[in-house]
């Protein structure tokens, strides 16, 4: 773990120990000998190349012959990795096995929303009460973003993610044991997997703000968001057969050991950091860390314990992601919960065919995401500044899904319902590359805590939304109006973002700010 001093009113790091293959790249960026930090070396010296150039230093010191990369350009810019060097990348790598994570976080969601129609059918459980269970996952998901946020600004993605997935598939896989003994112990299972799971974005953030440089991040949050909806889509369409063949709780079973498999290749291939990584080239690493150059180094000793939530929350750009992130999970909870049961009620298909036309939005959605965040690193690196980018992004992934529902509450039979369903959540992926990237662009150094306080607000809304549907269904006699409502508030929401968020950075330690 690396130190802090002040040189010349400059931060500088200590070297951490590295892997020997790594010694000499992590050397330009971290002067053992005189501790110097980038902005002194800046300065007109002459490098043993002719150049004054710190990057050209650095690009005459690579080696030639990576057996990953080609070698570096001899030109003033590093250029960006052709796709197939990113696709075989360590980071992507990485960034695989952060989507695997996310896939298995959601389908362990989603089994209940399609158990719970056979499991309330058994126990004659009606529609409020059923919201009710649906939303104990929620309880937990409540109490352990801001927590788990300062754990993973403090010691790291890789560890809290490990922890996370251990404890998620131990809940998953307890929950037939906990239904079969009593009511209570199957609320405090789904509570303990929303504690849990109330790690797994936070972490993803903190890994690819670590992993990978500003124009790369809104695809690595692709990857692993698209990760994310398969996983939904899995669990929708799987569950049902899983169900058929070993009983409800088949599928609990299946991803809980599932879980627990992920969490041994993920402590054995990955590291926390690229510098401490053995297997990646060298060229790799060296591209990414002088890419970060320009952002602040994402150490976890630099991090205060205790965060300044007072000014992170005097800010207006913090409150534009609140709200977003508010809007997002009311949405997604409210479709993740009730569109099985939805499609089971008002167009009269059974659980099999409910399940896949509520499954199909959430495979269209991960490709969007992808495509999405691919569109957004080409805007930023065209020259679209980054404050554009987020918001354009965010407005598509708002307004697309408040059209969308006007449409499927209209809607008079299931395709059609679906096609509506489908275009909300395609629309709905852009704003992961609106609101899921910004952390780490307004402050990657609490990028873990602020996407914790979102998570802990957007929690709050989808138990209102989760448990409001349900009673606004039962007094209402309809699922239509409440679809109606989220399309307003889904407006609202895409309103705020544009007028308060920023792509810059935010100083949240200078009291004077």
């Amino acid at each position: 773990m690396s130190s802090a001093i002040v040189f010349g009113g400059a931060t500088a790091l200590k070297p951490p120990t590295f892997p020997q293959k790594h010694r000499g790249v992590v050397a330009k960026f971290y002067s053992p000998k005189l501790n110097l930090t980038r902005s002194v070396f800046q300065k007109r010296i002459q490098y043993p190349n002719g150049s004054t150039s710190f990057r050209s230093l650095l690009r005459h010191r690579v080696s030639s012959n990576d057996a990953q990369f080609n070698s570096a350009p001899e030109n003033n810019s590093q250029q960006q990795p052709s796709f197939t060097e990113f696709i075989t990348s360590e980071r992507v790598k990485v960034v695989a096995m952060l989507a695997l994570a996310l896939a298995l976080c959601n389908a362990d969601r989603v089994v209940m929303s399609v158990a719970m129609v056979p499991l309330s059918l058994a126990n004659g459980w009606g529609r409020a009460f059923s919201g009710i269970i649906q939303s104990s996952f929620l309880w937990g998901y409540l109490i352990s973003p801001i927590g788990g946020g300062i754990l993973v600004d403090k010691y790291g993605g890789k560890v809290v993610m490990a922890w996370g997935v251990t404890l998620w598939s131990l809940a998953t896989f307890l929950t037939p044991w906990a239904a079969e003994t009593s009511l209570l112990s199957l609320l405090a299972v789904r509570a303990l997997l929303g504690v849990a799971e109330g790690v797994a974005l936070p972490s993803m953030n903190n890994m690819v703000a670590r992993w990978f440089p500003q124009t790369e991040r809104a695809r690595a949050v692709g990857i692993s968001m698209a990760g994310f909806q398969l996983g939904c889509a899995i669990g929708l369409t799987l569950s049902p057969i899983l169900m058929s063949q070993g009983g409800i709780f088949g599928p609990f079973v299946i991803f809980g050991l599932s879980g627990f498999l992920w969490v041994l290749v993920w402590l054995s291939a990955t590291s926390s950091t690229p510098d401490r990584s053995p297997q990646i080239s060298k060229y790799e690493l060296e591209y990414i860390l002088n890419k970060r150059q320009q952002s602040f180094p994402v150490e976890a000793n630099k991090v205060k314990v205790i965060p300044p939530f007072r000014r992170l929350l005097s800010k207006m750009p913090t409150w534009s992601l609140i709200v977003a992130n508010a809007m997002h999970s009311w949405g997604f909870f409210v479709v993740l919960s009730w569109m099985p049961i939805y499609f089971n009620s008002v167009y009269r298909v059974d659980l099999r065919q409910a399940a896949w036309f509520s499954a199909v939005p959430w495979v269209v959605m991960a490709i969007m995401t992808y495509l999405a965040g691919f569109w957004s690193d080409m805007m930023i690196q065209r020259g679209t500044s980054v404050t554009l980018t987020r918001k354009i992004m965010q407005s598509i992934g708002f307004v697309g899904p408040g059209v969308s529902l006007i449409g499927l509450a209209t809607a008079r039979n299931p395709s059609i319902a679906s096609a509506w369903l489908t275009l909300a959540f395609g629309s709905k992926s852009f704003g992961h590359s609106g609101f899921l990237v910004n952390f780490q662009d307004i402050a990657p150094q609490y990028s873990g805590v602020l996407h914790g306080m979102a998570n802990t607000a957007g929690t709050l809304a989808a138990i209102i939304g989760t448990v409001g549907a349900g009673i606004f269904v039962e007094l209402v006699g309809s699922f239509r109006g409440f679809l109606l409502l989220t399309s307003l508030l889904y407006f609202l929401a895409a309103l705020f973002y544009c007028l308060f968020s920023t792509g810059e950075r935010v100083n949240f330690d200078d009291p004077g700010e």
